[in-house]
């Protein structure tokens, strides 16, 4: 088990994705995401339909979570819940009792904004099962320097200084601002047909995300 946790906005979500995507690409993974506090009869809801199993889902528990550990047995699965933060006490003891199953092949990441960490310490079953724990925070201004230009083509050959100016004044090292302002700066940059970003185009984007510079 694995919990990725920290302030919204800041990759944790895309980061797990790209991450899993890059260590085994050929792992089943399947999402869930709660966007509510879920009953536990939810959650073994959410967990028949993203294992897409068959028929309707049944009626009684005890029946219902001997498909889904016969289900979770049948070969490895990475089980993403994101926004875990969501789950309380209850859900967080039926995850844990699906993935300590002897026949359960389950590895499960919790994905979860401020309170995720809280929530699961407060398990202490649950969280002495976590092997780790990862908190995402702001990017420095270093980290921005370095992972931006990689992150689409329109900032692999942007001043340096442009980006630090667009991350004072827009994105603040949070990796949602950037994904926004990238948009913009790339529909910026197709309308006046430039080639490079410069702090002209960054104003423009700017002022579609509601920044001043």
């Amino acid at each position: 088990m694995m919990c990725v946790h920290g302030g919204a906005g800041f990759g944790k979500t895309m980061a797990v994705t790209s991450c899993l995507r890059e260590l085994e690409p050929d792992e089943d993974i399947r999402r869930i995401t709660f966007h509510a506090r879920a009953t536990t009869r939810a959650v073994r809801h959410e967990l028949h339909a993203a294992l897409e199993l068959p028929g309707q889902p049944p009626r009684y528990a005890s029946e219902f979570d001997h498909l889904l550990k016969n289900a979770l047995a049948t070969h490895p699965r990475t089980l993403v819940l994101d926004e875990a933060q969501w789950l309380q006490s209850d859900q967080l003891e039926y995850v844990r009792y699906l993935w300590d199953d002897p026949y359960t092949q389950l590895a499960v990441i919790f994905v979860g904004g401020e309170g995720c960490h809280a929530a699961l310490r407060k398990e202490p079953m649950l969280s002495s099962r976590i092997f780790i724990w990862q908190r995402f925070t702001r990017l420095t201004g270093d980290e921005v320097l370095e992972a931006i230009p990689l992150y689409h083509p329109i900032w692999a050959d942007a001043d340096p200084d442009d980006i630090t100016f667009a991350d004072r004044h827009a994105a603040h090292g949070n990796f949602r601002n950037w994904s926004r302002l990238t948009a913009h700066t790339q529909t910026a940059m197709e309308r006046t047909g430039r080639a490079r970003v410069d702090q002209e185009v960054l104003r423009w984007a700017f002022s579609r995300l509601g920044s001043g510079a």
